[in-house]
């Protein structure tokens, strides 16, 4: 996320929002996450969204880790050095994605806000997912956030490179979240997130759900 911001060529739709968030407000864009974070997880109530390990740690590590990120990494100033670091992040993003996956402690605020609305609307992941995606997208744009080329190779890059991961990482280690018993259904990750790629990994059950409503 860090790396992203810092090549200024565009953020995935979330992080167009945190970011013109934290223009808005002076929070820095980690904060803005957070904030974010807790907000979805009040959306989770009225959903019936149990919140694991994983959730509470999605709202507090990642706020944390990109506002030292970004402390700590200088933007690059050619083109190439940019373009370089949103391809690494876009990759990093895809693996620590898998990590996600296979640590199966419960899905972040946003990916759990998607799965909620598909379970009690009975409308489409495709749907409500893309539906979130478009009005964070568009509200962080006119807050100020980062819209650009970048938000283009997320969006169509992001999938595709889980999809490799996840076939590269052998079954027994996903196993642990019960991932490793639906090799077959790998396909059902969609977007890549580490959030949005939970959706597979919460529960078996709760994917089940989802995908008997596509």
């Amino acid at each position: 996320m860090a790396m992203m911001v810092r090549a200024e060529l565009g953020l995935d739709p979330w992080d167009v929002f945190h970011q013109g968030l934290a223009v808005r407000t002076g929070m820095t864009i980690g904060v803005a996450s957070a904030v974010v974070g807790v907000a979805v997880l009040l959306a989770w109530i009225p959903l019936r969204n149990r919140p694991g390990i994983g959730t509470v740690a999605n709202v507090v590590v990642i706020a944390v880790t990109v506002d030292v990120a970004m402390w700590l990494m200088p933007a690059p100033t050619s083109l190439p050095g940019r373009a370089a670091l949103l391809l690494a992040a876009v990759v990093l993003n895809a693996i620590a994605t898998v990590l996600y996956i296979g640590a199966g402690l419960g899905p972040g605020p946003r990916d759990g806000l998607m799965t909620g609305l598909v379970v009690r609307t009975g409308r489409s992941v495709r749907l409500v997912r893309t539906t979130i995606e478009v009005t964070v997208l568009t509200v962080g744009w006119l807050l100020g956030g980062t819209v650009g080329v970048g938000t283009v190779v997320y969006a169509f890059g992001i999938g595709p490179l889980v999809q490799l991961f996840l076939r590269l990482t052998p079954d027994r280690v996903l196993a642990v979240s019960g991932w490793g018993q639906v090799a077959p259904a790998r396909h059902v990750v969609e977007g890549g997130n580490p959030e949005r790629a939970g959706v597979a990994a919460t529960r078996l059950t709760t994917m089940s759900e989802c995908q008997s409503r596509k």
